[in-house]
């Protein structure tokens, strides 16, 4: 039987919050591991927009949206409950990624990368981007994840983000007074599902790609 093809990039955080929902559900798709600047044909024809991550599904359907393609294999099995908020407070869960990828995903490319923008202070950006992980920091305080006391598809989404924000100045963020913030992305880092969805894989060139997930944790 075929399996559905993923075109993934092992450091780009929308792709791995596609490979944490599909490595939770225990759904098998073949990885194909790209290069962003060598993106392959096939990856570009079914999704011109040319971002990973892209499923192709068995029937030919295209999902290119790292949310949707979290969303499809979750719809595929949840043994982990990862859906949960959305069922207990949509809107919460909502906001808080739709933040996630609107405000705070702008301040840290202007943080991170702000070399590639014209007339931006990192510093600004840095500070505004703070700003909603201290809110963040609050609401994990409780009850040490997100959403409640477990790790949900809400923490996976935003996790990948928070971890690229540390990466500019580990140490300034690691002295944060966000104790708990901090002690989640660590224990997110140093989590059994993140050394799995971060293992490194080949450049696909062609031909058969990964099985993955390899197994489930």
């Amino acid at each position: 039987m075929p399996v559905p093809v993923l075109y993934s990039f092992r450091r780009c955080p929308y792709a791995m919050r596609a490979r944490l929902a599909i490595q939770s559900s225990g759904t098998q798709v073949e990885l194909r591991e790209i290069h962003l600047k060598h993106k392959p044909e096939h990856m570009l024809e079914a999704s011109p927009k040319g971002t990973v991550p892209v499923l192709i599904l068995p029937d030919g359907r295209v999902i290119d949206e790292s949310l949707d393609v979290a969303r499809w294999a979750l719809a595929q099995a949840d043994p982990q409950g990862w859906l949960v908020p959305f069922e207990a407070d949509r809107e919460t869960a909502d906001f808080l990624i739709a933040r996630n990828d609107g405000p705070f995903k702008h301040h840290l490319d202007r943080y991170k990368y702000a070399s590639r923008y014209k007339d931006v202070d990192a510093s600004e950006h840095r500070a505004e981007g703070l700003k909603i992980l201290e809110d963040l920091n609050a609401r994990l305080a409780g009850t040490g994840y997100l959403m409640g006391a477990h790790f949900t598809f809400v923490d996976a989404a935003i996790a990948p983000f928070v971890r690229q924000f540390r990466i500019p100045d580990k140490d300034w963020f690691d002295n944060l007074p966000l104790p708990a913030l901090i002690k989640w992305v660590h224990d997110f880092m140093e989590s059994d599902r993140f050394a799995s969805v971060m293992k490194k894989y080949p450049r696909w060139e062609g031909g058969e790609g990964e099985p993955f997930p390899v197994s489930a944790v």
